[in-house]
């Protein structure tokens, strides 16, 4: 019987092949080397090849689809529920399998090229902001003990480290100095670094009209737009606006039952680094809104009086969700009524 469906469990080096027939039952299982993954799928017949979203992911999606298959990827939290035996790597792709055979499956749209140059240039710049932020957090502690306090942000330090380590009339031993020294130089280090991926950043999304787009819209910049991108390309896989603000965890988490809806907090799920840049956006929106005549500013301004700040924050960066959908999916740069 042929084959119209199968589950494939993605790994480094051994895969497991998980086949079944349009009624479910299975018709062929078997452990594949990564050098033979290409040979296999070549002499399969075309069917529904369905992966976890996980390392690896869209270069196999890509590569298989070349071969003429249907590729899917699938959210691992979706396949826990259909796993029914033990954890081992044959039960995962049956679960993978079933679970993709349910006519209410949400699948996750595969990244093209583009998105993961964006996206490994966002993680390596994001990795060298947490370790500088690391590193100014260490000067200071170790600073405390010799009695010297450094002002706020990280330009005052970077300053006021250079002529702490001069002074020669402090309490700093010779060891100690070499060492603030060079941590000082690791400093400046890191921020050269985080300057050149962020250049590299603006180059792409110069030549991205997504990104553009996304530019025009109050509040987001390089960053954010190309972490969009990244993420969501054009945003066609969401329906609406709310779809996005909801994969983003900025929608109220529901807990209700017996007819009555309760809606508590944000639900945090999905991208948390987008959810963080849209967060951070609605903070710059709100300390500029005053006095502004657009739309946006004007209900802004309003929502920081009537409510709590930070609510404020959450409730703005839902609305340029929102917005950012419209203007990926619809093709339309942003316009301030």
């Amino acid at each position: 019987m042929k084959i119209t469906l199968a589950g494939f469990d993605i790994a480094k080096t051994v895969f497991h092949f998980y086949g079944v027939n349009q009624t479910g039952k299975l018709i062929k299982k078997k452990v594949i080397k990564r050098g033979s993954v290409i040979g296999f799928f070549s002499q399969l017949e075309p069917c529904t090849v369905v992966m976890e979203a996980c390392g690896s992911a869209n270069y196999w999606y890509r590569k298989l689809s070349q071969l003429g298959h249907e590729v899917k990827l699938i959210a691992p939290q979706y396949v826990v529920a259909y796993r029914r035996k033990n954890k081992n790597d044959f039960n995962d792709a049956e679960a993978i399998a079933e679970a993709a055979q349910r006519a209410n499956m949400c699948f996750v749209t595969a990244k093209t090229l583009e998105q993961q140059d964006m996206q490994i240039l966002l993680r390596i710049r994001d990795r060298n902001v947490s370790q500088r932020t690391k590193l100014l957090n260490q000067i200071r502690g170790m600073a405390m003990e010799y009695g010297v306090t450094f002002s706020p942000g990280k330009s005052a330090l970077k300053a006021q480290l250079s002529d702490y380590i001069e002074q020669a009339d402090n309490d700093l031993t010779v060891t100690a100095r070499a060492v603030f020294y060079e941590l000082y130089e690791e400093l400046l280090v890191l921020e050269e670094r985080i300057i050149r991926y962020e250049k590299k950043i603006a180059q792409l999304t110069k030549d991205n009209p997504i990104c553009i787009r996304l530019q025009s819209i109050i509040g987001i910049g390089k960053i954010t737009s190309a972490a969009l991108f990244a993420a969501a390309n054009d945003g066609k896989q969401f329906q609406n606006g709310r779809h996005l603000s909801a994969w983003c965890g900025l929608e109220p988490r529901q807990c209700s039952s017996g007819g009555k809806n309760v809606l508590l907090g944000i639900s945090k799920r999905g991208n948390k680094y987008l959810r963080c840049l849209l967060v951070h956006c609605a903070r710059a929106v709100l300390q500029h809104c005053k006095n502004k005549t657009d739309r946006l500013s004007i209900w802004a301004e309003s929502l920081k009086a009537r409510s709590n700040y930070n609510k404020a924050c959450v409730a703005l960066a839902n609305k340029l969700a929102r917005i950012a959908w419209v203007v990926m999916a619809k093709k339309q740069e942003y316009q301030a009524a």
